[in-house]
């Protein structure tokens, strides 16, 4: 009889909506986060892997302050059976984030960890291998196809890169990150995140994992790009030729 994964863990971050525009005059931030949207078709993917039968348990992790709940409910209407949330309110630079990670899947015992290839507000695209790294496990990064194989102690992924598509396997345990073109998350419903504010929130701290993490980066300031003036209509090439010479000095 085939057996199901046991358990997948999905790591996700609330990032500032990345389809809100910043209000005139303010820094650049946005008033709403959500759950960072690679991150978000990682959580899909694991629902659908349950949904075919393929594990018993999804456990979502995070790590923020309180104020961060509302993404980790998110994360509870969409599916996730439980979900922890490391409190931590530091920014936090990739390598501190998966020494966080580690000492999550190492309490968890997980058979596989999904994640997005990367989060939207850094685009650091690192995480996931080097948490793979830490762990020892293999990885497969960029992910558009998932199939568990072997009485799902293998995945075969359809990677997505530069000179197209490959497909490797993977031995379970393993950390997958997923490309935008893995599938589509579904909707939340109302009664899904009614349902989620009733559910606890595994809340840990990094003492209570056995992890020290001083953060190797720091944030000196953020700013918006200069305001562009507004384009101007040109009435032939000639003139074209002629402002690119003398007015933007690029010819």
């Amino acid at each position: 009889m085939t057996q199901p994964v046991e358990k997948i863990l999905v790591a996700f971050k609330s990032v500032p909506d990345p389809y809100e525009a910043a209000a005139p005059g303010d820094s650049g931030s946005t008033a709403k986060s959500v759950i960072n949207p690679f991150d978000e078709i990682a959580i899909e993917e694991a629902l659908r892997i349950r949904e075919r039968g393929e594990t018993s348990e999804i456990v979502g992790v995070t790590i923020g302050p309180s104020s961060i709940d509302e993404q980790v409910r998110a994360a509870m209407a969409m599916g996730v059976d439980r979900a922890i949330r490391i409190d931590d309110a530091r920014l936090l630079d990739p390598y501190a984030v998966a020494r966080i990670l580690r000492g999550v899947i190492e309490k968890e015992a997980p058979q596989l960890v999904l994640m997005g290839k990367q989060a939207v507000d850094d685009d650091s695209n690192q995480v996931g291998q080097m948490l793979a790294g830490l762990l020892g496990w293999p990885q497969a990064t960029f992910v558009s196809k998932i199939e568990l194989l072997d009485n799902r102690t293998r995945a075969r992924c359809t990677r997505e890169t530069d000179a197209g598509l490959e497909v490797i396997d993977v031995n379970l345990p393993a950390i997958i990150t997923a490309d935008l073109r893995l599938n589509e998350p579904r909707y939340v419903s109302l009664p899904g995140l009614i349902k989620a504010r009733k559910k606890p929130i595994d809340v840990q701290t990094c003492q209570q994992l056995g992890v020290i993490v001083e953060p190797l980066t720091r944030l000196s300031s953020t700013a918006r790009p200069a305001r562009r003036s507004a384009g101007t209509r040109v009435e032939s090439v000639a003139e074209l030729v002629i402002k690119l010479k003398e007015e933007a000095k690029v010819l």
